[in-house]
């Protein structure tokens, strides 16, 4: 029907052929990938207890094992620098063994990096648990390289914005509970060594859950066409494998990423340093669950821009959300006590669509390349490792005016949204 005879319809005619078209636009996802699509939202649901749980380690370091805040960032080295190590390897595992087997890497290398924290705590060694980290977060790594483009392949691409980030609400979901259960059994338990068993027996319960859920994958099945994604994919005609860096709008979604994820690994890395500096009786344990409700922001972030990206570009979200983050960093340099407490608790709900979102628009139309740009995506999570370090070495006399360093960090992901998103290839 043409825009012509359509106008000469009656307003209730034209109003059912309006839904009717809804009604044919692309689902969510398929009902025979349902099952498949619940269980690898779950990893992200695993993944997010894990970071956040990092920052709650960052804290713990510093009271039991006495070590400043710029030593305490390398915790943040240890777990982001995993990804800049582990992106491409599981990139091409993924691409020969495809996604199922992907997924079962990834889970064995958290249980794996979990159990070591036992021998870690017994050696009361900060450099033992950073390796424990280290490994649990190629674990990490692996998890998200597949998981983003195997949540990406359960459906119309049309749909892979609001899918991911669906996804990644429940990723939301475990970074509210990561810093309640470190907050609970590590901050609340004192400054003595001997404490460090909490941190080994909290993991070891972490590893044995992570390795069952391994097993329970082990049995889920992945249809053939779905599990190998070099079968999944439509390639980009004309188009070879070395000229992934070509498009334009990928270099600039690597980079956004980059400096989304260092903004914020260093707000999330010194947010209980914020807390009981500024806000006067606040205790670390508080200071934790304060943390968590900031993460709570972040996953109803996550579903509230679910909904709006049905109206709503998903570029200009993001560049707006960057544009009042960087605003909001500004408010909590100021130190005003409680209202710039409650602007660092803001930031994660304008943080909440950065990753997906900027990852999504990333593999837009890269066909074939896809697998490889998501390696490189996920290696720009590199970013959270460098900058925790350098806003510490700032935190150490003034951990608010460090807050003025994430501005930069949104500046590029706001370019990004805002202009640099657009699918152009370049020779």
């Amino acid at each position: 029907m043409t825009p012509e005879t359509d106008s000469l319809l009656p307003a209730s005619e034209r109003i059912a052929s309006a839904a009717a078209e809804q009604k044919s636009s692309p689902p969510l996802t398929e009902n025979r990938y349902l099952l498949i699509f619940a269980f690898v939202t779950c990893l992200f649901f695993l993944w997010g207890v894990a970071i956040s749980m990092g920052d709650v380690l960052n804290r713990h370091f510093q009271q039991v094992l006495q070590i400043s805040k710029s030593r305490s960032g390398l915790v943040q080295l240890s777990l982001f620098g995993a990804y800049a190590v582990m992106g491409i390897p599981a990139g091409l595992f993924m691409q020969r063994y495809g996604y199922k087997k992907g997924v079962l890497l990834g889970l064995f290398l958290y249980g794996a990096g979990a159990l070591l924290f036992v021998p870690a705590a017994t050696a009361a060694s900060f450099s033992f648990f950073r390796l424990a980290l280290f490994v649990l977060a190629c674990g990490l790594a692996t998890l998200e390289t597949v998981a983003h483009p195997f949540i990406v392949a359960l459906g119309d691409q049309q749909t892979s914005d609001r899918r991911l980030n669906l996804s990644q609400s429940f990723n939301g979901l475990g970074a509210v509970i990561g810093p309640v259960i470190g907050g609970y059994f590590l901050l609340k338990a004192g400054r003595h060594e001997e404490e460090l068993n909490a941190v080994s027996q909290l993991y070891l319960a972490i590893g044995i859950a992570v390795c069952s859920i391994a097993v329970l994958f082990s049995f889920v099945k992945v249809p053939a066409f779905i599990n190998h994604p070099h079968k999944n994919t439509t390639a980009v005609s004309g188009k070879n494998r070395e000229n992934i860096f070509r498009h334009r709008h990928f270099r600039w979604a690597v980079a956004a990423q980059f400096f989304n994820v260092a903004a914020q690994g260093g707000t999330w890395a010194y947010f209980i340093n914020y807390g009981i500096e500024e806000i006067p009786g606040m205790t670390d344990e508080k200071a934790a669950y304060y943390f968590s409700f900031s993460m709570f922001m972040l996953m109803i972030g996550r579903f509230v821009s679910t909904w709006l990206m049905k109206y709503i570009a998903p570029n200009k979200l993001l560049w707006f959300y960057a544009l009042v983050n960087a605003l909001l960093c500004i408010v909590i340099a100021q130190r005003f006590g409680w209202p710039s407490f409650i602007a660092l608790m803001l930031l994660n709900f304008f943080l909440s669509i950065m990753f997906p979102t900027i990852y999504s628009l990333g593999l837009k139309n890269m066909g074939e390349q896809s697998q490889r740009a998501s390696s490189f995506i996920v290696m720009g999570v590199v970013g959270g490792a460098l900058f925790p370090p350098v806003m510490g070495l700032i935190a150490n006399h003034s951990t608010a005016a460090a807050y003025y360093l994430p501005i930069l960090c949104y500046a590029v992901v706001f370019l990004f949204g805002w202009k640099f998103y657009r699918v152009k290839e370049q020779l």
